[in-house]
């Protein structure tokens, strides 16, 4: 079997990751030149000494005794399996983007051979170990698999120094059968120099979409075409997840970078970053006026639901680019086959003639300038998940910026000049006037860079908007209103009264679990980096567990950098109403923020910032929407749709919660959806606001609910 033949090898990799049954031997598959399986063939073990570590810090492993040598068998013809469910595409690439890759798999295990063929769709596969020769000599490698794979090699132990020896594909298109080595050129390896005296450390990643038959085999053969045998050996070296976080960098420099305009760099991003214009050089700028929009409900009593018809959206300059990017994927025509076949001598046939198109390549057209933003409106559409946030009228921005730099010169004395606009955004009321929060990039006269971030309202100004816009308007009004419609040639500013963020609220961060282990521990990164990245003090974290048991998310909680946390275990089925309001109570400063929060959110750096700006108390709460990644998307690529019809992300003063009457435990249980539109009634009918933004670089992972909340796994 072993001349002229592809033999699959298998590899034994000693990690204290993972657990493993006892075996006397090896399993090596021996495949035909011509890609068919042969046989099996068992290999003993060879004397070699081995020493074991504990695969727990509280139980011991001890060596099986041969003669006078210790053999560690507990991982003996195994090699480890990584396994990454519920993500869609064909390509290692798509594997790589995984959020959990490459440090928390679904799940983790072994193999006793290098053949796997799960039977299951949108998964991948990580299978690493080490290889050791039983004698010196050229080697070559194969790899078939459904759909990509790669296989990498080291020269030696060293993970820093892989290779990739073979591969099956790029783009997620290209797949071979199952034994299937001379399809493409890429899947065979150079020859390799391999010496009994070292250890080899490889990787093996494989990804399968939702089509075809999904498998990865790898095999090898010797060069000359001789007889050859293998013997595997573990390495004694203990690896941590940590380890593997370098190795990644190493070999996958160069990723693809996604075309959305949204992840280039916007000041928007880090604006929260300069320090704020002190209160005492904006006092007395601008009057102080009453501010009470028209469009407040205010006690009017609503129906189930019906809170969402009062949304609407703010509109916003200079462009934030959330418009979402559809990419299109070319499709490859197929030609058309000529079917030929026999020809009746004595039927006749008759010629007929063939007309190709002329084409005027001359003709032009007539265009105007168009503008889908003018089209929109602010009432919120449900039905309409791409187009992100209105556009503010550039004019009208600048009308506005305008207005008040005049204003706060005059004040200090022409202490201030205007570095850029960063952001405005513009919550319309036709009949009372518009509120704009404005954010501007400063220099002061000593050369600091300071920034300006308050709300200002301009009484009875309406913007830049067209005679026909305005004529409408004055059409719908009546009476003494009529005269508030009329045209002001300049916004004259004030400070709305009662309206103003507070820049050092504390924002809660409310999270219920329940035995979602990866995601937990990436909350809690991401929460780590959060603090790192902005030095906020004012931000904590609540996570209320309902008794997990595939961690120990207190433990875990514990062993972060987070200066602030609070953590509170629940029992029973888990509840998402219940466990947000559990949270909610354990905060006791009412004038703090509350962000109702999901676990699997990908959050911007200026996010705790945002919160901020958006929740005023006794007057505004902020649900922004998030960008739903779809399957094999990631935040680096970010393929999706705005989720215009969920508010579960929410922001609110924990006085404005208490005083709506908090979350609805009673009609919301074991079952959530629809909770948080039923909130949105009671906070209408309280008389506040809601601001509504798409915010950038704000993502919601995908994930399926398999093995998620209450449900259980089917036993094979």
């Amino acid at each position: 079997c072993f001349s002229n033949v592809w033999a699959s090898y298998l590899f034994l990799a000693l990690s204290s990751l993972f657990r493993g049954t006892r075996l006397a031997g090896i399993n090596i598959c021996c495949v035909e030149r011509d890609g068919h399986f042969a046989a099996h063939v068992r290999l003993e073990i060879y004397s070699l000494s081995l020493l074991c570590k504990s695969a727990s810090p509280y139980k011991a492993v001890y060596p099986k005794r041969v003669g006078s040598i210790s053999l560690c068998l507990k991982f003996q013809g195994q090699v480890n399996l990584h396994v990454f469910e519920d993500w869609c595409g064909g390509s290692v690439e798509q594997l790589r983007r995984n959020l959990h890759f490459p440090l928390h798999p679904h799940t983790r295990t072994t193999l006793k051979k290098l053949a796997a063929s799960p039977k299951w769709t949108n998964y991948g596969l990580r299978i690493f170990g080490y290889l050791h020769p039983f004698s010196d000599g050229e080697f070559q490698f194969a790899i078939s698999a459904d759909d990509n794979a790669e296989f990498w090699l080291s020269p030696g132990e060293s993970i820093l120094d892989l290779q990739l020896l073979a591969s099956v594909g790029k783009t997620g298109k290209e797949w071979t059968a199952p034994g299937e080595f001379g399809k493409f050129k890429s899947q065979k390896s150079r020859p390799v120099k391999l010496s009994a005296m070292s250890k080899y450390y490889f990787e093996v990643l494989h990804k399968q979409d939702d089509k075809g038959t999904d498998h990865v085999v790898v095999a090898v053969s010797t060069l000359p075409r001789a007889a050859f045998r293998w013997h595997f050996i573990s390495s004694s070296r203990h690896f941590l997840p940590n380890s593997f976080l370098h190795f990644y960098i190493v070999y996958n420099p160069g990723a693809m970078e996604h075309s959305a305009d949204m992840l280039k760099p916007d000041p928007r991003d880090t604006i929260y970053k300069l320090p704020l214009v002190r209160k005492s050089q904006l006092r007395k700028i601008l009057p102080d006026c009453p501010y009470k929009p028209s469009y407040l409900v205010n006690g009017f009593p609503l129906e189930r639901y019906q809170g969402l018809q009062f949304v609407h959206l703010s509109f916003v300059y200079p462009n934030d680019y959330t418009q979402k990017v559809v990419v299109v994927e070319e499709q490859e025509e197929e030609e058309e086959e000529e079917v030929e076949g026999e020809v009746n001598e004595e039927e006749e046939f008759r010629y007929m003639p063939a007309f190709d198109q002329l084409v005027n390549w001359q003709q032009t057209f007539r265009a105007s300038n168009l503008d889908f933003q003018v089209l929109r409106t602010d009432w919120i559409d449900l039905k309409c998940n791409t187009s992100g946030n209105l556009l503010l009228k550039e004019k009208e921005a600048l009308e506005v910026t305008h207005a008040f730099l005049k204003k706060l010169n005059q004040k200090n004395k022409g202490r201030f000049q205007l570095l850029r606009v960063v952001n405005v955004e513009k919550r319309q009321d036709h009949l009372r006037g518009s509120r704009y929060l404005l954010e501007l990039e400063l220099v002061a006269r000593d050369k600091r860079i300071v920034r300006f971030s308050e709300y200002v309202f301009a009484r009875d100004w309406h913007g830049s908007s067209s005679g026909e816009q305005e004529g409408i308007m004055k059409d719908l009004a009546w009476g003494r209103q009529r005269h508030l419609l009329a045209r002001k040639t300049e916004p004259a500013l004030c400070w709305p009264a009662g309206f103003s963020w507070n820049h050092r609220a504390v924002v809660h961060f409310i999270v219920p679990v329940k035995n979602q282990a990866r995601w937990v521990l990436q909350f809690i990164s991401d929460m780590e980096e959060l603090f790192r990245v902005t030095k906020d003090p004012y931000f904590n974290v609540i996570i209320t567990d309902y008794s997990s048991d595939d961690m120990d998310v207190e433990k875990a909680l514990k062993k972060s950098s987070l200066r602030r946390y609070q953590y509170l275990r629940l029992t029973g089925n888990f509840q998402r109403s219940a466990g947000l309001q559990a949270g909610i109570n354990l905060v006791k400063d009412s004038h703090s923020i509350i962000f109702l929060c999901d676990l699997h959110i990908h959050f911007p750096s200026g996010i705790i910032d945002s919160i901020r700006k958006h929740c005023v108390e006794g007057k505004m709460a902020f649900a922004p929407m998030v960008m739903r990644l779809h399957c094999g998307a990631s935040p680096k690529w970010p393929d999706g749709y705005w989720e215009v019809n969920g508010f579960g992300l929410l922001g609110i003063y924990k006085s404005d919660l208490v005083r709506v009457g908090g979350m609805n435990t009673r009609d919301f249980g074991e079952k959530w959806g629809g909770e948080d539109w039923e909130l949105l009634d009671r906070i209408f009918q309280a008389g506040l606001e809601v601001e509504r933004l798409s915010l950038r670089n704000f993502f919601h992972h995908f994930h399926s609910k398999r093995g998620m909340w209450n449900r259980r796994q089917l036993k094979m």
